[in-house]
């Protein structure tokens, strides 16, 4: 069986590990590049039940487990790691709010190690990748611009404007699988902007994340999150915006003056943020769905298709799930270990692709 999986980002990566455990022959065809948009350059936060009371709550502690397990069982290191967790209020112009300080350590408790971890969500994503090519899997430098199909469903891909045969089709872009609209039936992925720095703090920095309500001179509200990692370094996002996407992951650049304004909220929050030198500038676009869930399943009307994107922020903690469910449903027709109805792209109205020049 062969298994074409249209996106190299952290989704189409453990779909692509799970699958080539099962001895399925899996192609990842990507682009631009393994984990180039948000699967590289997000916070790699994890937590256990923060989504409980909603539909997600079994994909994500599934998924919690999930990535102690592969820590344990994949070669390479991505930065796994236990977190305490906190969150509080910080104004501009106030004392500085640093996790190693005494008033960081007096916000309020939202996480211990027992309930919240992180990864280096590019680190992670090539080690899935990796630990899949070990079982057959492999990674294809290309652009995906079609689908072949006939009466009986999905028969391949269109690369680069050539076929590529395949028994089944997945569909998980990120955000740019609205670009699929124009091949299959299916709702709306939109994106939704982040900004985020990435500084060398050094390894003093220790494993306390912070989520912090911020309020800029200007009267405007900011949640920046503030994730050390474990290679020393800490990354810092906040500031969302609803800028245009470009067609070309590697053409996302951040909003005029919003890294200015991360890095000011930094030097605010953390005299250890405000000393140290800056790694990374970057923006990436999360995918979003109408009713804030992810899609993951079977796509309707069409044999040998599927879809699993639209995780939002929560993409890297539950791509390992997402990855074991969407191998399940393909091999054996059902997954057993998360119930995606709740995922279901029939769930919501199909996006008219006419709409995507505007």
């Amino acid at each position: 069986m062969r298994v074409l999986i249209c996106g190299g980002g952290v989704i189409g990566a453990a779909i692509a590990y799970f699958l080539s455990r099962r001895g399925v022959e899996a192609i990842v065809i990507e682009g631009t590049g393994l984990a180039c948009a948000a699967s590289g350059k997000s916070g790699g936060f994890l937590a256990l039940d923060w989504c409980d009371g909603s539909p997600l709550a079994a994909l994500a502690r599934r998924s919690f487990a999930l990535h102690a397990e592969l820590a344990q069982q994949i070669d390479g290191d991505w930065g796994y790691r236990r977190l305490d967790t906190y969150g509080g209020l910080a104004r501009a112009g106030g004392a500085g709010i640093d996790w190693l300080s005494p008033q960081a350590r007096r916000q309020r408790r939202l996480g211990s190690t027992d309930s919240t971890a992180q990864v280096d969500p590019g680190a992670f994503t090539a080690a899935l990748m990796r630990a899949a090519e070990t079982h057959g899997a492999v990674l294809r430098a290309s652009t995906v611009n079609g689908i072949v199909r006939d009466d009986g469903g999905v028969r391949g891909v269109l690369v680069d404007g050539e076929p590529v045969a395949g028994d089944a089709v997945v569909i998980a872009m990120g955000p740019w699988s609205i670009l699929a609209t124009q091949w299959l039936p299916l709702p709306a992925v939109f994106s939704l902007k982040g900004h985020s720095l990435i500084f060398e703090t050094g390894s003093p920095v220790p494993a306390h994340a912070a989520f912090v309500d911020f309020q800029e001179a200007s009267g405007d509200v900011q949640s920046p999150e503030l994730f050390p990692r474990a290679d020393g370094t800490t990354y810092v996002c906040a500031i969302s915006s609803e800028t245009p996407m470009p067609v070309d992951p590697a053409a996302v650049v951040p909003d005029p003056g919003a890294i200015d304004r991360l890095a000011d909220m930094c030097r605010q929050l953390s005299p250890a943020l405000g000393q140290a030198p800056v790694r990374a500038r970057q923006a990436c676009y999360r995918p979003v769905t109408r009713d804030g869930l992810p899609l993951i399943g079977a796509i309707p009307g069409v044999a040998n298709a599927y879809i699993a994107t639209g995780h939002s922020v929560w993409g890297i903690l539950n791509a390992p799930a997402t990855g074991e469910a969407v191998a399940e449903l393909i091999v054996d027709g059902a997954a057993r270990t998360v119930d995606l109805r709740p995922f279901a792209p029939e769930r919501l109205p199909n996006f008219d692709p006419t709409r995507l020049r505007a």
